[in-house]
């Protein structure tokens, strides 16, 4: 995995200089010189890490942290010409995660970039596990029992109840194929008398669920058989 990691500093010599050590170890890299631009940067782009500096014209990195932290929890590390506790200690209570004083060993603050990417990344599997525990998914088509929701390439898609459930059975067993009579018996509860209306709603499904209904890419038709989500 490619890391994007956000430099806010003003001082450009030393933002330069950040950038090199990060580029050396396959991160890439954003700059800004002020809080303000690098909000305006994290609001456009998807950032695994920011390194901020505290003493910023326009936004210093202590205003900025307080704003990432109302939406973001990437990690960020803080950077300061100062040494005394009290900044260090305002800057891990506002949501910092790491402290480093200027001026500093780039081995050094790259070894701490790594560490902080090391836990981030956990953390970001043991949420993405929580998020597919009760879901179903195949290629870019998630069904979450949780929150009854259907998404294409994260796109939510508006299905009915017995669209949902009829999903739900062929997205449980992907690549099995389901007769009409199958589907009818297992979403109605009920013996099979007429199953056009499975058709029916299958037909509908797809056209939700398919960017080319007519060769569709997971919702497909055995002739004479049945319907399946391809694997």
């Amino acid at each position: 995995m490619e890391y994007n990691v956000l430099v806010v500093e003003d001082e450009i010599e030393i933002c330069d200089a950040i950038e090199i050590y990060l580029k050396t170890q396959g991160y890439h890299v954003y700059k800004a010189n002020n809080g303000q631009e690098g909000l305006n940067i994290i609001s456009n782009q998807t950032i695994h890490l920011a390194i901020v500096d505290i003493m910023m014209p326009i936004m210093d990195g202590i205003q900025m942290t307080m704003k990432v932290r109302e939406n973001y929890d990437f990690p960020i590390i803080m950077l300061s010409a100062k040494s005394e506790d009290i900044d260090k200690i305002t800057g891990l209570n506002i949501g910092a995660d790491d402290y480093v004083t200027k001026p500093f060993v780039p081995m050094e603050l790259l070894a701490r970039v790594s560490s902080q990417l090391r836990r981030y990344s956990r953390y970001l599997n043991v949420i993405l596990d929580q998020q597919h525990e009760n879901s179903y998914v195949v290629g870019g088509l998630e069904l979450n029992l949780d929150t009854k929701q259907v998404t294409v390439e994260g796109k939510i898609i508006k299905v009915t109840p017995i669209e949902f459930k009829i999903l739900q059975l062929l997205m449980e067993y992907p690549g099995k194929v389901f007769s009409a009579d199958n589907i009818y018996e297992s979403v109605w509860q009920e013996d099979a008398i007429s199953t056009d209306t499975v058709m029916v709603h299958v037909r509908n499904l797809r056209e939700k669920i398919e960017i080319d209904p007519k060769n569709p890419r997971y919702l497909k038709v055995v002739w004479g058989v049945g319907y399946k989500i391809e694997k």
